[in-house]
């Protein structure tokens, strides 16, 4: 092929796909600027971006596992307040109880603490029955574990068991009916009021266990959900410094090739002056 030639002007093609090249790179610096990512769709890097999908999916799936955590640590928050109400209560029933085993005292007397250890009794069950968050009660009677979840796809779990403070129940020994008319009546209730107050302190040791582990398990997801969105960041995010860079450099790029085509085209008015 004729290298002078009006028809077929080969520089100009070679300038144009070059300046055509650094157009479409300039145009995925210049998106890479406006949005911060260097993999903002799959048609950037499909496989990369399946990868930050997946866990971006984790990433949102984790706020859930939080919620569960922190439902969990406020119906077990309730639970302990109540029972240590609970302790408090049986604590002055005990001192009623002990008072009223005196046999010193007379019927009058003992018949008033009676009255007083019968409205702390009857205290204990309001409290019990209003220990109730979101719907979940873990003192009452017929109560449930609490299971929280424990990973994004809800393989892992974290149970709370329950620990009923009911009256007349395994821990709260105290039925729902005590009362005492004489001394000896009254030194029956003394022992286990105490037996009462040793199981509730024992149901609120396990109930503490199990609320610090909700708040360690809380503080490991909180972590992992960072990590993860810092790989994500990985995988995707742009460098801004080195885009801005390289699009100074492709602008440059750019205004040389818009040269190089117009010295190309200007090639063929060349071929005049040989025809003067």
């Amino acid at each position: 092929m004729s290298l002078n030639s009006v028809n077929t002007n080969v520089g100009a093609m070679i300038a144009l796909q070059s300046l055509n090249t650094t157009n479409d790179e300039l145009s995925v610096v210049q998106s890479r600027i406006n949005t911060g990512k260097k993999v903002a769709s799959a048609r950037d890097n499909g496989a990369i971006w399946a990868i930050a999908q997946s866990q971006r999916a984790d990433v949102s799936a984790l706020n859930a596992v939080k919620t569960s955590l922190q439902r969990g640590q406020s119906a077990v928050d309730v639970a302990m307040s109540a029972g240590e109400t609970v302790s408090d209560l049986l604590i002055q029933m005990k001192e009623k109880a002990l008072a009223a085993s005196d046999t010193s005292l007379d019927a009058t007397a003992r018949s008033a603490l009676n009255e007083d250890f019968k409205s702390l009794r009857d205290q204990i069950a309001k409290v019990v029955t209003n220990a109730d968050f979101n719907g979940t009660n873990l003192i009452k009677t017929g109560a449930v574990n609490y299971v929280a979840l424990g990973n994004a796809d809800a393989t892992s779990k974290l149970t709370v068991r329950a620990e009923v403070l009911a009256l007349g129940g395994a821990n709260v020994t105290v039925g729902a009916t005590a009362s005492f008319n004489t001394a000896t009546q009254a030194g029956t209730l003394v022992a286990t009021v105490e037996t009462s107050i040793n199981n509730v302190s024992a149901s609120l040791a396990r109930l503490g266990t199990g609320s610090k582990g909700l708040e360690t398990h809380l503080n490991f997801i909180a972590k992992l959900q960072d990590t993860l969105e810092a790989g994500v960041g990985n995988l995707v995010d742009a460098d801004l410094a080195k885009e801005s860079a390289r699009l100074q450099a492709l602008q440059t790029k750019q205004q040389l090739g818009i040269q190089a085509l117009a010295i190309a085209n200007s090639s063929a008015s060349s071929l005049l002056g040989l025809f003067r």
